[in-house]
C-alpha cells in the first residue's frame, strides 16, 4: 500500500515506512510498562503550552495521539480500502519530537478497511492501553479520554471530506463518514461526539491553557470560569 497519498490529506495522516524504527521506541513497549516516553511527551507538551497543570498537558496529548491514530487508519481505509498494520510492536513513536506525533512503521503488511478492523488496530490496539499508560502518570478521567478519541474521530472525518470535497472524491469522504458512524456506535465511544457537526459532549481542557480559548468542537459554548486546582 502507498502511503505516500495520506501525506496530501495533511501532517495528521502522514505515516512513514522505517525499517529501523526511525529513532523511536515500539509502542509495544510502552503498553508493556515502560512509560517514561509517555512523561516525557506530556512534559513536552506542558513546555509548549505553558500549561500549569500537567491533566491538561496530558489530556491534550491524548487528543493528539488519538488523532494522529485515527487519521492514519481511516484516511488509508477511506483512500486504499486497507489500512497498514499498526501493530504496536512496528508502530514506532519518538515523544520528544513536534507535533503531530511523530510516527514510524517498520514493515509493510497491511488489513481489510472495516470498522471491526479498524476498531481492533486503533481503539484497542492502542487507544485502550495508551489510555491506561496515561493514567500512571496523571489522573484524567476515562470519560474525558474517551471523549477526546470521539473527537479526533470526528476530526479525521472532517478532513478528509474537506480534501475530498476540494479534490472531487466525494466518495472518499463517503466511505470516511461511513466507516466513522459505526465506530461511533461502541458502547465507549457513542455519544462521544452529537448531530451532524460531530460536536463533543466532554471537554478536553484546552480552554485552561493560558490564552488557550475552546476548540471548534467544544462542549461549551463560552470558557468556564476556572476554578483553583
Amino acid at each position: 500500500m502507498d502511503l505516500t497519498e495520506l501525506d496530501a490529506v495533511g501532517g495528521f495522516f502522514a505515516l512513514r515506512a522505517d525499517p529501523s524504527g526511525g529513532g523511536g521506541a515500539p509502542l509495544a513497549r510502552l503498553y508493556a510498562g515502560e512509560t517514561a516516553p509517555l512523561s516525557t511527551r506530556i512534559d513536552t507538551v506542558a513546555a509548549r503550552l505553558g500549561a500549569g497543570e500537567r491533566r491538561v498537558a496530558a489530556s491534550v496529548a491524548h487528543l493528539g495521539f488519538a488523532a494522529r491514530l485515527w487519521s492514519i487508519a481511516l484516511g488509508s481505509a477511506a483512500l486504499h480500502g486497507e489500512i497498514p498494520d499498526l501493530d504496536p510492536a512496528r508502530l514506532h513513536w519518538a515523544p520528544e519530537r513536534s507535533a503531530p506525533d511523530d510516527l514510524w512503521l517498520t514493515g509493510s503488511r497491511s488489513l481489510s478497511a472495516t470498522a471491526v478492523t479498524l476498531r481492533e488496530a486503533v481503539q484497542y490496539g492502542h487507544l485502550v492501553p495508551f489510555a491506561d499508560a496515561l493514567r500512571q502518570d496523571t489522573p484524567v478521567s476515562r470519560q474525558l479520554l474517551w471523549g477526546n478519541a470521539g473527537s479526533a474521530l470526528a476530526g479525521a472525518v472532517r478532513m478528509l471530506a474537506d480534501w475530498a470535497r476540494r479534490g472531487g472524491r466525494t466518495s472518499v469522504g463517503e466511505r470516511a463518514a461511513a466507516l466513522a458512524a459505526e465506530l461511533l456506535s461502541h458502547p465507549d465511544l457513542a455519544g462521544t461526539v452529537r448531530g451532524p457537526a460531530m460536536r463533543r459532549s466532554t471537554c478536553c481542557l484546552y480552554y485552561r491553557v493560558p490564552g488557550g480559548g475552546l476548540c471548534g468542537d467544544c462542549v461549551f459554548d463560552r470558557p468556564p470560569r476556572r476554578t483553583p486546582q
